[in-house]
């Protein structure tokens, strides 16, 4: 008897259905790929490692928060977010300038810590859910443009072949769906910066 394929489509609704084997049968058929593609980039183990990891962990709470739409774009929905990882990754790496010490100039003039403190992370997270909130409130097409393009970064013309509707019905979804925000937002007067 024949090896039947399950198509990432199904594995993808199993595992939202609580299938977690059907995650590990993802991650086994592309890990090759996907970890080439990363290594390719980075030309580092450990690095490849971490941001092959810090992907599936994207993927993980993507597909948990029912907010991924399959169709059939599994392993180039997965290679982005990859790559994103991996611009992440240089961007937060460059290169430091060098400073002296010298009399006039003390290294510690211009360091300061910008991480960010336990009023900053509660604000950030109120913050985030009050616009999870405003997002919820917005027509079912509108909300589903908005999200794919913010929330897994697709773009116009990814979107409007996963919806099925012209690249300008997406963008204009895209422009109401902030529209609507907006007026939202300033006739509550909602705050939305810490």
């Amino acid at each position: 008897m024949a090896n039947v394929v399950i198509p990432d489509a199904v594995l993808v609704k199993n595992y939202t259905c609580g299938d977690e084997n059907a995650l590990a049968v993802l991650i086994k058929r592309h890990q090759s790929k996907l970890y080439g593609f990363i290594y390719s980039k980075v030309s580092d183990r450990d690095i490849a490692d971490d941001i092959f990891q810090d992907t599936f962990i994207k993927v993980i709470r993507t597909l948990k928060s029912n907010s991924y739409n399959e169709e059939g774009k599994f392993l180039p929905w997965v290679m982005r977010i990859s790559h994103n990882l991996i611009v992440d990754h240089f961007r937060k790496n460059k290169k430091m300038p060098m400073y002296r010490e010298t009399e006039e100039f003390s290294i510690f003039s211009i360091m300061t810590d910008s991480s960010p403190n336990i009023e900053n992370r509660i604000i950030t997270d109120q913050v985030e859910n009050d616009l999870q909130r405003l997002i919820e409130e917005l027509p079912d097409d509108q909300r589903e443009v908005l999200q794919m393009r913010i929330y897994q970064d697709l773009s116009f013309k990814e979107i409007a072949d996963l919806t099925g509707v012209s690249i300008n019905t997406a963008l204009g979804r895209m422009r109401y769906a902030l529209m609507n925000l907006r007026k939202v937002i300033e006739k509550n007067k909602i705050i939305l910066t810490n």
